[in-house]
């Protein structure tokens, strides 16, 4: 069974804005397999299970807020006997332009606290991670992240997660090392 978490905050407050859009990819996974979410108190998180690309997969949004995100993955990775290589985490990433996608098989935080604190609590760096383009605000970083697409981003990025989708089950289907071939050159204009 493979893992796949997709960052954000929890609350409605943290809906449409960069920080959450990992949240927005397993839920638009959750939602082209008919799955509804699950409340797991033990895991603070969300969970769907269902079977993604052919492969068994389990969905999770960890409700712990971002910066504790390995508090809730590192013990639902444990509990349910995988491994670091069977899991895939969704995140934003401020260092890449809005409407671009990134797949990297391992490598350190790149300043992302919650990919921090899950290479903490799994103590490797040895997971996929599906690196969504947020653009940054060099002037107010945390506002930014933390802030409202606007329509025009709005629109862009629902084309990301659309494309976003489909990497997660190249990556289960073909591997990483072709969909990263595919997908790390990919723009919204290509689709």
């Amino acid at each position: 069974m493979k893992v796949i978490v997709g960052l954000g905050n929890p609350g409605a407050q943290y809906a449409n804005t960069p920080h959450s859009v990992g949240f927005e990819v397993v839920d638009a996974i959750a939602a082209e397999l008919g799955l509804g979410w699950e409340t797991k108190k033990a895991f603070s998180c969300l969970m769907a299970k269902g079977v993604f690309a052919g492969v068994p997969v389990l969905l999770v949004k960890p409700q712990t807020y971002m910066n504790l995100s390995g508090d809730s993955v590192a013990p639902v990775v444990k509990y349910h006997n995988a491994t670091t290589a069977d899991l895939i985490v969704v995140q934003d990433d401020i260092d890449i332009p809005l409407g671009r996608i990134r797949i990297r098989k391992n490598g350190s935080c790149g300043g992302h606290n919650g990919i921090r604190n899950i290479i903490e609590r799994l103590g490797s760096q040895s997971f996929i991670r599906l690196k969504v383009g947020v653009g940054k605000d060099k002037s107010n970083v945390i506002g930014h992240v933390l802030g409202k697409f606007d329509p025009a981003s709005r629109t862009t990025v629902d084309k990301v997660v659309s494309a976003s989708v489909q990497a997660v089950a190249s990556i289960l289907r073909d591997g990483a090392d072709k969909a990263m071939n595919v997908f790390n050159g990919w723009t919204p204009d290509a689709s």
